[in-house]
């Protein structure tokens, strides 16, 4: 059984800065890409960013050069960190990992958290 746990979330004035993070836990042999997707009301889900077993990263146009996504192999873990937050990024934001589960990779997602930005 494998779970993944956000935290992070919560209101901030535009301009501001948030750190989301997100923990995998339990039977995990590997992790592949691991990223952060974003759902706005009435809208779809939408890639915020990923970041690969080596590191590469990428990132929706969107918040390419305010947002930065890391990972923690050691810890199984990925955050991201928004600055110069906009209106606009108000949204449930939910981890994504493609995690190796015995022989099969399979995709899990979090809870979702909500980040709203205040104008």
């Amino acid at each position: 059984q494998v779970q993944l746990v956000e935290s992070g979330g919560g209101l901030v004035q535009a301009g501001g800065s948030l750190r989301l993070s997100c923990a995998a836990s339990g039977s995990i042999f590997g992790i592949n890409v691991m990223g952060w997707y974003r759902q706005a009301p009435g809208g779809q889900r939408e890639l915020v960013a990923t970041i690969s077993s080596g590191g590469t990263t990428n990132y929706a146009d969107a918040v390419k050069g305010r947002f930065t996504i890391s990972r923690d192999n050691a810890k199984n873990t990925v955050s991201l960190q928004m600055n110069s937050l906009k209106p606009e990024d108000t949204a449930v934001y939910y981890c994504n990992m493609l995690i190796k589960v015995t022989t099969t990779v399979l995709a899990y997602w979090g809870q979702g958290t909500q980040v709203t930005v205040s104008s």
